[in-house]
């Protein structure tokens, strides 16, 4: 089931800005229903091209924190990509019809967007850049804008340097940690 949202929201911060992880914990907090048994995360991605590791690199960290309770599909070991996506997606919603996903992925942009984490209201189109053709995804987006975007987005991807979508995942995952945290107050 979608949640309505009567005001819908972009909200961008770049991974390495003052008080990032607070900040976005904060907008999480405000928009991501942390109480909601039915809340999920689809962190998407592989581990096969260092650019598009955003996703699997945030759901092996939150996998890693003993106190995130939330069902995570799409890990460095057991990675939610093209090839598996759309069944994955339709299980969940099989399983749980009022499944309200979270959506985390890797994305191309502009130069000096690089290194900024968008937080978008609605869900995501996966594979968009590289001519994937999958389905959306997602109550709640979360996109890290990896590398530029317009030419060669294959080639783009493989040559993105690990340490951004490290560090991106890092960011993401403590924030969402945070926010779960401060939802329990």
């Amino acid at each position: 089931m979608r949640a309505t949202a009567t005001t819908t929201y972009d909200y961008r911060i770049h991974y390495k800005d003052s008080g990032a992880i607070w900040k976005l914990s904060t907008f999480f907090l405000e928009h991501i229903p942390f109480h909601s048994p039915d809340l999920i995360f689809f962190c998407i991605g592989t581990d096969r091209s260092t650019g598009d590791a955003l996703g699997p690199l945030t759901g092996s960290r939150l996998t890693e924190f003993q106190a995130f309770p939330f069902p995570v599909f799409g890990t460095l070991e057991s990675p939610l990509h093209a090839l598996n996506l759309e069944q994955r997606n339709k299980d969940v919603i099989i399983e749980n019809p009022n499944a309200y996903i979270v959506a985390i992925d890797a994305c191309l942009g502009k130069e000096s967007s690089i290194g900024q984490l968008i937080v978008h209201d609605g869900s995501m189109l996966p594979g968009l850049a590289v001519g994937k053709n999958l389905p959306a995804v997602g109550n709640v987006s979360i996109k890290g804008i990896v590398n530029i975007s317009g030419f060669m987005e294959y080639a783009v991807l493989q040559s993105t340097r690990l340490h951004l979508p490290f560090e991106m995942s890092r960011t993401i995952a403590r924030a969402l940690q945070l926010a779960y945290n401060r939802s329990k107050l």
